[in-house]
């Protein structure tokens, strides 16, 4: 089964979840590509995202502004900054209708 415009938000708080939340949105965006994927890191899924290799994943990829500044950390051009705290960001996303999934 196919979505018409499906938008998803899969959360990543660890390295282990980055990398499953990776896996996860290339296999949907493989499958359904009109679906819209964002990948939330926070937590230390900031600094492995900032640390790892360029990856496929990293267009749809966003950083919790929060971590970057408790680690003292810059948002990489590859990535994206979220718009708000990772956690603040996923509650106004779910309410825009975003269905969530954790990594």
């Amino acid at each position: 089964m196919q979505s018409e415009k499906l938008q998803i938000i899969i959360h990543a708080p660890t390295a282990a979840a980055l990398e499953r939340a990776r896996n996860n949105a290339g296999n949907i965006l493989g499958y359904a590509p009109q679906t819209v994927v964002k990948i939330i890191a926070n937590a230390q899924a900031v600094s492995a995202a900032i640390e790892s290799a360029p990856h496929a994943q990293d267009a749809v990829t966003y950083l919790c502004p929060m971590t970057l500044q408790k680690n003292n950390l810059t948002c990489p051009e590859r990535l994206k900054q979220a718009e708000g705290p990772a956690a603040l960001w996923i509650a106004q996303l779910q309410q825009a209708g975003w269905t969530y999934i954790r990594a």
